[in-house]
């Protein structure tokens, strides 16, 4: 399950559970619609209550990447589970943004609030 939230150019997704195509693709649209405002979007992924993804997650992960690499920001990541942090460090090769992995909420919040 996803929950997704707005404020200026944030969205914030916060996974519970497992992570499908269909939570994926809601965050697509959320972030589709941002980018037709013509400016680049940061993320937040609360990813703390993630239990999991499904493989056509992780592909798909990287194909909207792609065709999306230079219209991120800054993308931040909370999570504590390495094999995640890993991933995040990743997805570098695909996205032209600044990506941090943090361990609390504060954190994420304090370095997308800070000037680029």
């Amino acid at each position: 399950m996803i929950s997704i939230q707005h404020a200026g150019n944030l969205i914030t997704a916060n996974v519970l559970g497992e992570f499908t195509l269909a939570d994926y693709r809601e965050f697509e649209e959320h972030v589709l619609e941002k980018l037709r405002k013509g400016k680049k979007v940061n993320l937040l992924f609360d990813l703390r209550d993630m239990v999991g993804y499904t493989v056509d997650v992780a592909w798909e992960d990287i194909r909207f990447s792609r065709r999306h690499e230079h219209d991120f920001g800054k993308i931040a990541i909370i999570t504590s589970n390495q094999w995640l942090t890993w991933t995040a460090w990743l997805s570098r090769l695909f996205v032209h943004s600044d990506i941090q992995v943090f361990e609390d909420d504060q954190s994420a919040q304090d370095w997308l609030k800070a000037a680029s």
